[in-house]
């Protein structure tokens, strides 16, 4: 299984500190094309209903403003001439009609863009979430790829429609300013240059501060991941125990604090400089506009123009200052959209290994379980978590591991079940290699229970059904598993049985006790009917000696025909096994039966006598 690459932060820090370069400017938009494509992807009509109202909407003000200079000329005409005023009537009302249709093409807009977001965002969190669930166990144990996928999900979901919106003002302000052009070049062409160029100066400065804010954003995403999860810790139920037992909760509002405190002085600098600049370089813009004023005006004084083109050539350029600064600033949102959007999908482009399994059974049944000289590193680590593993279970046996917290016993199981792949020797069922099953059909033969098994804040039989997803909603199954795991006696007395709603993120939730979900998580591990390995890590920790005792008498006789590994720390489950490793820094450093350990007086018998002297 290949490890995913990542390269240094260091360098991708000294990367973004070059700042906004041209080739970099543009070299961004290569997103605005996938962006393009989802939302006609997402709902072809509405983008298309989209795109014909952006047209009707560009090209109807340059319409009103010529009509308004017909309308003043006629006026002056006929109070001039004393005629009758009806030409003016029929302008005021075309001119009206052209204003109820740019109301109804924008109220349009709206109503598209709406409904697109609604659809978008929806579509864009369901391809996170797909991704997620090609990834391996290794990237979400990765701090850095959790990072990746914060900014993915916090601002890439609203960023396409964003880019699309910003591209059809684009295009809208586009139809208007050709229009506006097309008719103030009657006036001057110099006139069309100084309506372009005037905002160029603001529209260099918003797309450098542009960039400084998504640098921002990048940098401090493990500062706001942290803000998330002091949140999640100060405002959930399962923490909220500790949390006010040990009075944590003023020091972790204060580090919240602290947090936000940071990451404000930054956004405050910015923004300050970010208006400031663009403050002063508006001014050009402004000067620009009324020395254009004072110019048309002197021409209307000369009789160069008449009135009414002197009040469309002053609307014209004060709406085409406006459309050039639209359409900078929609250059501008859309250069940012795009270094937002590239963070979606550096995500959704994260490597994953090919899977090229396919067998779904071995040549060797009477084999079993081998593991031969299995060593294993986590990505990043610098010392092994397990070191030259060689051990063999047939079909009906039974191995307990024993070790301290980190001697890798659950690295084993992780191996086992393919959630990684050994650094070097090989794992084999049935007498094939692990490398060549196929995942679903190696997984259908694994039934596990991890020490820290999901609670699932759904009801009682899903969660015993999360253990087979076929059969997720099947209530037989959930009934017929609840019973193998122990937990059918105290899911009857709930209000609603299997029924019942788990947890207190919804309403009438239940909690239950440590004992009764770890009886949940058992059964769930029974919902794999198909299963002839059954892996436990900690099964019975939060039971009482009672409990514990039934429970593994009853799964003794319900896994006879089936390869069993048990992880504990309580030793008189363990000397159940027929097989006890104990492990230590990653190593096998004993191996036998209950009996032979103890005859060795090695490290499985210390600890044995200790626990045992703790109950006399």
């Amino acid at each position: 299984m290949a490890t995913p690459t990542h390269p240094p932060r260091r360098a991708n820090v000294v990367a973004d500190r070059e700042g906004v370069t041209l080739r970099g400017f543009f070299g961004v938009f290569r997103y605005s094309r996938r962006a393009l494509e989802l939302v006609w992807t997402t709902n072809r009509n509405l983008t298309l209903t989209l795109a014909a109202l952006t047209l009707i909407a560009g090209v109807l003000p340059a319409s009103v403003a010529y009509i308004g200079s017909l309308i003043v000329d006629a006026v002056v005409t006929a109070i001039r001439t004393a005629s009758v005023a009806g030409r003016v009537v029929d302008l005021v009302v075309i001119e009206g009609v052209l204003v109820a249709l740019i109301a109804a093409a924008q109220r349009g807009l709206s109503v598209c863009q709406s409904l697109l977001r609604a659809q978008l965002g929806q579509r864009v969190n369901v391809m996170i979430l797909e991704k997620a669930l090609t990834l391996d166990l290794q990237h979400f144990e990765d701090s850095e790829f959790y990072d990746k996928l914060t900014r993915a999900r916090r601002e890439a979901s609203t960023r396409p429609l964003s880019l699309v919106t910003r591209t059809f003002g684009l295009v809208q302000n586009g139809i208007s300013l050709v229009s506006y052009g097309v008719l103030l070049a009657h006036f001057s062409p110099w006139a069309v240059a100084v309506l372009l160029l005037a905002g160029v100066p603001a529209f260099v400065a918003e797309a450098k501060f542009s960039g400084d804010a998504f640098r921002l954003f990048r940098w401090r995403s493990p500062e706001t991941r942290m803000q998330l999860y002091l949140e999640t810790v100060l405002g959930r139920e399962d923490h909220a125990k500790e949390v006010k037992l040990y009075g944590l909760g003023p020091r972790l509002l204060e580090r919240y604090r602290d947090i936000f405190r940071r990451i404000y002085r930054e956004d405050r600098a910015l923004t300050l400089r970010r208006d400031a600049w663009g403050f002063c370089l508006g001014l050009i813009a402004t000067a620009a506009l009324y020395g254009a004023y004072a110019w048309i005006a002197v021409s209307t004084v000369a009789r160069v123009i008449t009135l009414g083109q002197m009040t469309m050539y002053v609307a014209l350029f004060r709406q085409g200052q406006s459309g050039v600064s639209a359409i900078l600033a929609a250059v501008g949102g859309m250069y940012e959209d795009n270094l937002y959007l590239s963070t979606l999908y550096e995500y959704l482009e994260t490597p994953v290994p090919q899977r090229s399994g396919a067998a779904v059974r071995g040549p060797h049944p009477e084999d079993g379980i081998r593991f031969e000289d299995v060593s294993f590193t986590y990505p990043d680590a610098e010392e092994a978590a397990l070191e030259h593993i060689t051990l063999q279970l047939r079909p009906g046996e039974s191995l307990a591991l024993v070790g301290e917290n980190g001697s890798g016993k659950t690295t084993l199981i992780k191996l086992l079940t393919r959630l990684y792949a050994p650094t070097s020797g090989r794992i084999l069922l049935d007498g094939q290699d692990l490398a060549v099953w196929d995942e679903t059909a190696l997984r259908e033969r694994i039934g596990v229970i991890f020490q820290d098994f999901a609670r699932y804040q759904m009801l009682v039989g899903e969660n015993v059904g999360a253990g087979d997803e076929r059969f997720f909603e099947d209530e037989t199954r959930w009934r017929t598993a609840a019973a193998k795991g122990r937990a059918s006696e105290f899911i009857e007395t709930l209000p609603h049985g299997y029924n019942t709603q788990l947890g207190k993120w919804f309403r009438d939730g239940r909690e239950l006790s440590g004992g009764q979900w770890q009886k949940i998580a058992l059964s769930r591990a029974f919902m794999r009917t198909r299963a002839d390995i059954l892996v436990l890590d900690e099964p019975t920790a939060a039971m009482d000696a009672q409990a514990e005792a039934e429970v593994f008498e009853h799964f003794r006789q319900l896994s006879r025909e089936r390869i069993t590994i048990l992880i504990s720390h309580r030793f008189s489950t363990v000397r159940m096994a027929d097989q006890i490793a104990v492990l230590n820094r990653g190593a096998i450093v004993e191996r036998g039966s209950h009996e032979e350990l103890m005859r060795l007086n090695g490290t499985y018998a210390r600890l044995f006598s200790l626990q045992a002297r703790g109950y006399r």
